[in-house]
């Protein structure tokens, strides 16, 4: 922190003042006003829908702002586009890579200076090889984007805004796609660029990271900074409660509060009989849900590759790995949307190899896929969408018992906290609301085992709170639950034991106790775990 006094005496890169947008009645920016000094991280917080990703896209001239003003250096500045912010300094990285694969690093580099000054190939490479050193990495000049890891990939991008001279560098949402060692080599390079006077903007919804690498944090709620402060000076409970605008509380899980999936030691927690799970036995015996041998092939690709997989009553099994390793044809075979090449798929003896979708739920299969948006039919109501796997129960000869679909509506609504009444149009929902419907579609039938898909992508604190109390009161009270996602701070908190899943194959199998973001890492990479 001493570093960055001095250059915070001084003159700010970038001020915000006054931001005001909106799209219709949505106003995703709300007067918001913002600097950053030269040499700093500065965390902008905020739940998913909160103006976070709106407010720099103006800054880099993707959208234009309603009112308010920006300056650069003391001085008003126009930006109407991305070459305007290129031209003041600002560069942007989103999770969404702008690469060209089959070309080099090199060309993809020379690609982004184009209007800046013509160089040949030997400067461009040498300007790469420069650009490189000073976020202290290395990286071949002569590589194929596409051949390249995500996390490299992610640096070929910082390299094509530094080519560039950037002084005010954008992350949005940068560990979205990376492994904990990655996530690392990330932060490293970003203390390298405010070593050098570089100011970075970090935009983040994960608690935990925002701790670890920034030095100021701008919390935003529906599109206003509710606070800054001084990330020395902060904790994760009070810039949760800051998110969410109320205390949050953590899910008890073996005696170990945690909010978010960030482990809250001795914080305050809140006595949930109806979710505590410590010392419940897993119980011993045949498993809930068993796959064997699992495989399905994609053009040449295996994208399933002989999985193996058990999970026993009142057990939560996390499944860790990147975007793209199978994960996705996993749940929709699982959930009866695809039939495997071979292999097997049991659920309580029931053999469920290539049901229907109808035939998977008879079963006693619960799921929840990562689209919450492909889940449901935005236009009809609230109601309608939480029995629309159940209509058999709730027929009276050819007609339906409107009645009774509302009563049982009305019911599940109270008892998952949905804010929408049963004739709501589930698309009017918020992302944590509508996950709250589909976490009551398939909780009220009480299923035997669970298959649930980034169940708290995009979620605020308070939602996924909800969301992960919900999953360990079905473990409580005996299912098997298989958790996939993406985020392993919330594996960690949740799961007995993680597997890895890698191109197809599960790679390795810890106990949480004995798994850590290193050794996870590893493995997500395709490497033995340490």
């Amino acid at each position: 922190m001493t570093a960055l006094d001095p250059v915070r005496e001084g003159q700010p890169l970038v001020t915000l003042s006054g931001i005001r947008k909106s799209f219709g009645d949505l106003v995703a920016n709300d007067g918001v006003d913002l600097t950053l000094v030269g040499g700093e991280v500065r965390a902008l917080l905020g739940e998913n829908g909160a103006g976070k990703t709106t407010l720099m896209r103006i800054l880099y001239g993707l959208s234009r702002p309603d009112s308010g003003l920006i300056a650069v250096d003391g001085r008003p500045a126009h930006i109407g586009s991305p070459a305007d912010a290129i031209a003041l300094g600002i560069g942007m990285v989103t999770q969404h890579f702008s690469l060209v694969g089959p070309m080099s690093v090199t060309d993809n580099v020379l690609l982004a200076r184009a209007g800046l000054g013509r160089l040949d190939r030997s400067e461009g490479r040498r300007l790469v090889v420069e650009a490189a050193d000073r976020i202290g990495v290395h990286i071949d000049p002569d590589a194929r984007v596409d051949r390249l890891s995500v996390g490299e990939q992610q640096r070929v991008e910082i390299l094509k805004a530094l080519s560039r001279d950037c002084r005010v560098l954008i992350l949005d949402e940068p560990t979205a796609v990376l492994v904990p060692q990655d996530i690392e080599s990330l932060f490293r390079s970003v203390r390298r660029l405010t070593d050098a006077g570089i100011g970075v903007l970090f935009i983040s919804h994960k608690l935990g990271e925002v701790m670890a690498i920034s030095d100021r944090v701008s919390v935003l709620r529906r599109g206003r900074i509710v606070d800054t402060v001084p990330t020395a000076q902060a904790s994760v409970s009070q810039l949760a409660e800051l998110m969410v605008g109320r205390p949050t509380v953590g899910v008890r899980r073996f005696d170990r509060p945690v909010i978010a999936g960030v482990d809250l030691g001795a914080a305050r927690t809140v006595d949930q009989d109806d979710v505590r799970t410590e010392g419940l036995d897993v119980a011993a015996g045949r498993p809930i849900l068993s796959v064997k041998d699992l495989r399905l092939a994609a053009g040449s690709r295996n994208v399933l590759d002989g999985i193996d997989l058990a999970i026993s009553p009142g057990e939560i099994v996390g499944m860790a790995g990147v975007s793209g390793n199978g994960q996705t044809e996993l749940v929709q075979v699982l959930s009866g949307l695809r039939r495997p090449d071979a292999g097997a798929v049991m659920v309580n003896e029931t053999d469920i190899t290539g049901a229907s979708a109808a035939q998977v739920i008879a079963a006693g299969l619960g799921r929840i896929t990562e689209d919450r948006h492909a889940c449901v039919v935005s236009k009809l109501s609230v109601e309608h969408n939480l029995v629309m796997e159940d209509l058999g129960r709730f027929r009276r000869g050819p007609f339906l018992d409107r009645r009774a679909i509302r009563a049982h509506a009305a019911e599940l609504i109270e008892r998952f906290s949905i804010k929408a009444a049963p004739e709501d149009p589930i698309g009017s929902l918020s992302g944590g609301n509508m996950q709250k419907v589909l976490l009551g579609r398939a909780l009220g039938r009480d299923p035997l085992a669970l298959v649930v898909a980034q169940p708290t992508r995009g979620l605020d604190v308070g939602a996924a709170e909800f969301v992960h109390t919900q999953l360990l009161g079905r473990r409580a009270a005996g299912a098997a639950v298989l958790l996939i996602s993406e985020d392993l701070e919330e594996l960690l908190a949740l799961a007995d034991r993680i597997v890895v899943i890698f191109e197809g194959r599960i790679v390795g199998e810890l106990p949480v106790a004995e798994a850590t973001p290193e050794r996870l890492g590893l493995l997500m990479a395709g490497q033995a775990a340490a």
